[in-house]
């Protein structure tokens, strides 16, 4: 594979700043498709994803991996995730903060049409929960390690029988651990002992 330019955690934060750029990468992680093939799972026509396919590509997350020849002459496009996930910089509080606001609006939406699925009688699997506990810095590491070892086997060892799952987790520390003194006591000025 040829250096590509390295780019910045940013550019790529920013090509999935947008809904339907994290459903469009999704999908591509589930195989490489065409344009075409990806509007019809977002019901988008192909015209309408080439701006948001370009945004993906400048974020070095999806590349072209091949060209399918159509009836006619014309050539379509085969886009894939990137095979090497790109370096980059740390975003600032303010950037992951919008990045982590579309991953939930995504999720919620996906949330919403599960609950209407289900509705309409559709045999979906649907769980959320919220909790809040506190962990010294070695257990909250080795929960997170635990977690991130139990996704990296579910997306290394995919069910040939599975359905396309969302898993989404945060861990948020709610509380500043920096060690605060406690503020020096005033000491009386003379003016505040006459006034006594």
């Amino acid at each position: 594979m040829p250096e590509r330019e390295v780019p910045k955690l940013r550019a790529v934060q920013r090509a999935l700043a947008d809904p339907l750029r994290i459903r469009l990468f999704e999908l591509l992680a589930l195989r490489p498709q065409s344009a075409k093939e990806l509007a019809a799972h977002v019901r988008m026509s192909p015209d309408r994803l080439y701006h948001h396919l370009a945004q993906l590509e400048d974020g070095k997350i999806i590349e072209v991996t091949d060209f399918r020849r159509l009836p006619g002459g014309k050539v379509e496009r085969i886009y894939a995730p990137t095979a090497v996930e790109p370096d980059g910089d740390d975003p600032s509080p303010a950037e992951l903060a919008r990045f982590l606001n579309v991953a939930l609006e995504t999720t919620r939406a996906d949330v919403n049409a599960a609950a209407l699925a289900i509705e309409a009688g559709e045999d979906r699997r649907l769980a959320l929960a919220r909790t809040g506990f506190k962990l010294n810095e070695e257990r909250l590491a080795q929960l997170q390690s635990d977690i991130e070892t139990l996704l990296r086997a579910a997306l290394e060892h995919p069910d040939d029988d599975g359905v396309w799952t969302t898993f989404l987790w945060t861990a948020i520390d709610r509380q500043d651990r920096r060690t605060v003194k406690p503020k020096a006591r005033r000491r009386n000025s003379p003016r505040t002992r006459r006034e006594e």
